[in-house]
């Protein structure tokens, strides 16, 4: 039988444990000539709140894990039967290989540390204050968000809109 990847589908926000679980019996010997890797999709968020920046790390794919395995009843048996997974990614829950560009896609990406994104805080009509730079204490209201920051139009005494990218 060939290695292949696989999705388990599992409890949103368990996608860790279900992993250790299945490296902790890789541990201690069992199914190593079957299972090759377990690979969890994540990707590193940057928040930004109150004028500070916050990364952590959330799943790419709540819910989901990828496996390289040699899939036989075991195998199949023993991934149904760990605590916090839901089913294989299939129909009627029966694994069906992914495909070589499926793969790549999440693996590679995430290997060369391509997922990487800001999560703003903002929205297109909210009304903002500046707080630095030559602008500091006007008031302006957002006109476009974007990964890198928000572009705000402040607003003169006169009410009259200032041209964005502040």
């Amino acid at each position: 039988m060939a290695r292949r990847w696989y999705a388990i589908r599992t409890y949103s926000g368990h996608e860790n444990r279900v992993k250790k679980f299945i490296e902790n019996e890789l541990a201690e010997g069992r199914f190593k000539d079957k299972i090759f890797n377990v690979f969890v999709p994540t990707e590193k968020v940057t928040v930004v709140k109150e004028g500070k920046k916050k990364s952590r790390v959330k799943a790419f794919f709540p819910g989901y894990i990828l496996i390289e395995a040699e899939m036989d009843d075991e195998v199949k048996n023993f991934i149904r039967n760990i605590p916090s997974v839901v089913s294989f990614v299939g129909p009627k829950g029966n694994p069906v290989p992914l495909r070589e560009d499926e793969v790549e896609r999440f693996v590679g990406r995430v290997e060369e540390g391509e997922l990487e994104r800001v999560d703003i805080p903002f929205r297109v009509g909210d009304s903002v204050k500046v707080i630095d730079g030559p602008f500091t204490d006007f008031q302006g209201i957002v006109q476009e968000v974007n990964s890198r920051c928000p572009s705000a139009g402040p607003t003169g005494g006169a009410g009259v809109a200032c041209p964005p990218g502040i």
